[in-house]
C-alpha cells in the first residue's frame, strides 16, 4: 500500500469498518500467523494466539503511528509478545538449554569445518527447538522473515545494537549446541 492509501486504511480501521477489518486479517494475516506458529509449537494454541493478535490489535489501532513502524511491523511485534507471553503462561516448567547448561565455552572450530557433516541441518532444527522463545523469535524474524536489526529492535521493545549483540550471542549458542551433539 502507498503511504496515502495505508493512512486511509488507518482511519478505516479507527472507525471500526468492518472491510477495513476484513482486509487487515486477510492481507497480514498469513504473515503474522507464520510468526506465531514458529513461537507457539501446537497449532491450536497458535491459532488462539493468532487470533489473540488481531484482536488486540483493532482495539488498539488508535495507539498506532506509522512513524514509528509499518503497520506490518506493529502487528509483528504484537505477534511477538503475545506469543512468548503465551508460551510463558503455559509451559513454565520448561527447561531451556544454555552454554553454561552445556558445558561450552568456546568456539574451537569454524562453521566451515563442520559444513560436510550432513546431521548439521537436523541438530540445527533440535537446537532451535531448545531455545526460549524470545531467542527463537529474534532468530526467525532475522533469517526467516529478513527482518532488519531495527525492525526487530521495535518488534523486541529494544535497540538495533542489543538486537545485533544477541543474534551472535544465540548463533554461537546454536553452534554449540549442534557442535556437542556431534562431539
Amino acid at each position: 500500500m502507498m503511504e496515502q492509501e495505508t493512512e486511509l486504511f488507518i482511519e478505516r480501521l479507527r472507525k471500526g469498518d468492518r472491510a477495513a477489518c476484513q482486509r487487515l486479517v486477510g492481507d497480514y494475516g498469513p504473515a503474522v500467523f507464520q510468526m506465531v506458529r514458529r513461537i507457539v509449537m501446537q497449532q491450536e494454541d497458535a491459532e488462539e494466539v493468532w487470533q489473540d493478535v488481531f484482536v488486540k490489535a483493532l482495539r488498539g489501532i488508535g495507539g498506532y503511528d506509522s512513524r514509528k513502524a509499518k503497520l506490518s511491523t506493529w502487528l509483528c511485534r504484537i505477534a511477538y509478545h503475545e506469543s512468548v507471553n503465551f508460551v510463558r503462561r503455559r509451559q513454565p516448567d520448561i527447561v531451556y538449554m544454555d552454554e553454561h547448561d552445556l558445558g561450552l565455552n568456546s568456539l574451537d572450530d569454524t562453521p566451515e569445518e563442520n559444513a560436510g557433516n550432513s546431521h548439521t541441518v537436523e541438530a540445527l532444527e533440535e537446537a532451535l527447538e531448545m531455545l526460549p522463545p524470545h531467542e527463537l523469535a529474534a532468530i526467525t524474524m532475522f533469517y526467516y522473515d529478513n527482518m532488519s536489526l531495527a525492525d526487530i529492535a521495535y518488534v523486541t521493545g529494544s535497540n538495533p545494537s542489543t538486537v545485533g549483540s544477541q543474534l551472535c550471542r544465540i548463533r554461537k549458542k546454536l553452534y554449540r549446541m549442534i557442535k556437542s551433539k556431534h562431539a
